[in-house]
């Protein structure tokens, strides 16, 4: 059997968003290629979580375009992860094994993968416990395998570790980083700098609606292009 068609890279032509007469997202352009970790930056209410969004086909755009390359479902390709993760009223493992159901996969193929992304998401000696009575790490481990379950291609996240403890967010990061091991193009949003630092390999930087800037990580924070990402990367408030 001949491997799905990629999804990738994914196109953003003139991308924008307006809610009455208040334009939240304007212009934006830029592709979105396999391999790196993409982080987008920018401080609250620069548009980030809504770029994802649109990205996801979650609402339609106002303005513009967002293109899918390939011949594959780009619905089935793509998944995403919200900073608060609702679960199903069942075990761990059933949260995982559900989706692939859906899948039409067969019973064999569910529990392979599902022993897979347990282990993946450090679960395996969880798999039977009540998924909300986990913790909020615990909870966010398991979203994200739930999501990596349907072996998207790409994985958005929206700052996964936002209402996390430090522990729990280096557990969320280990798993993060072992996306892009196993092929996952992984985008997420993210507002906090050390954050960023560990994971973005390419950024994004928004501010005020508007992609400034798109740059390798290591160029981004040796010396951002402009004022406004400077700022940012000094720790200073933008509006």
């Amino acid at each position: 059997m001949s491997a799905p068609a990629s999804i990738l890279p994914l196109r953003i032509e003139g991308l924008g968003y307006a809610v009455g007469a208040q334009r939240l997202l304007a212009f934006v352009d830029l592709t979105v290629h396999a391999g790196r970790r993409l982080v987008i930056l920018g401080p609250n209410g620069a548009g980030k979580s809504l770029l994802l969004r649109l990205c996801h086909g979650l609402i339609p755009p106002s303005t513009g375009r967002i293109l899918w390359a390939g011949t594959g479902n780009a619905a089935k390709g793509q998944a995403m992860v919200f900073q608060r993760p609702v679960l199903l009223r069942r075990s761990v493992a059933a949260n995982l094994s559900y989706p692939l159901r859906l899948l039409g996969l067969a019973r064999e193929e569910r529990e392979r993968r599902v022993a897979e992304a347990l282990a993946m998401a450090g679960l395996t000696p969880l798999a039977d416990r009540y998924a909300r009575s986990l913790s909020g790490g615990e909870q966010q481990r398991l979203a994200l395998a739930r999501a990596w379950v349907r072996r998207p291609e790409v994985l958005f996240l929206d700052e996964p570790t936002a209402n996390l403890d430090p522990a729990a967010t280096r557990q969320v990061e280990a798993i993060v980083k072992r996306f892009r091991d196993v092929g996952t193009k992984v985008v997420m949003t993210t507002h906090d700098l050390g954050q960023a630092r560990r994971l973005a390999e390419e950024v994004l930087f928004l501010h005020r609606g508007r992609l400034l800037e798109q740059a390798p990580a290591e160029c981004f924070f040796a010396g951002p292009a402009t004022a406004e990402a400077r700022a940012f990367v000094r720790g200073e408030l933008l509006w």
